[in-house]
């Protein structure tokens, strides 16, 4: 049986950035689980508007799409702006129409693990909300367990040196259910 590849998607266009670190910590545990990984962070995210059935064509957008054609599950992190998630992070979203005709349309067969960064609740609460309802509509499987990380608590100690181990537990939860799905589905696969 295929190790399952667990692709990461997250990030601003600011590298570094808390929701980018918060895929790299999940993306860490994912390998510590037993899957492969494969990270979109700031620079490697198609940043061209969407345009439907084209595409950009450009390296960012052709190696995500590939990236995505081998998932065997995806983590998404994104920033909470006003109560939504970023438009970066929509509009990669929207590039996964081009999956529309494969064997495995869109995020069909994949779970998909949600993370949400911002400085207050209720922005984490609606944007978590929107996150999951747009994996939902592009066929994906939202894990029971979406994670919201308050960005203001410096949750993985850039600035103190001392992760918030609440956040850290967080991104190892989404982890361990995307693996966990994308165990299954190999197993069913095989059958």
């Amino acid at each position: 049986m295929a190790v399952p590849l667990i692709v990461g998607i997250g990030g601003t266009t600011r590298p570094g950035s808390t929701s980018e670190r918060a895929m790299q910590v999940t993306l860490a545990h994912v390998r510590t689980l037993g899957c492969e990984t494969l990270a979109f962070g700031a620079g490697q995210l198609p940043q061209a508007l969407y345009v439907p059935g084209h595409g950009d064509g450009s390296a960012q957008a052709l190696d995500l799409l590939a990236g995505l054609r081998r998932a065997s599950g995806v983590v998404l992190a994104t920033p909470a702006y006003h109560g939504g998630i970023s438009g970066l992070i929509k509009n990669v979203l929207d590039y996964v129409e081009e999956l529309r005709d494969d064997a495995r349309p869109y995020l069909s067969e994949r779970a998909v693990g949600c993370i949400v960064c911002a400085d207050g609740p209720q922005a984490m609460g609606t944007a978590l909300t929107s996150l999951r309802s747009t994996v939902h509509a592009l066929r994906g499987w939202p894990t029971p367990y979406g994670a919201a990380v308050h960005a203001a608590s410096d949750p993985f100690g850039v600035r103190s040196g001392v992760p918030d181990p609440a956040a850290q537990r967080a991104c190892q939860v989404v982890a361990e259910e995307v693996c966990f799905f994308a165990r299954r589905m190999a197993v069913c696969a095989a059958d």
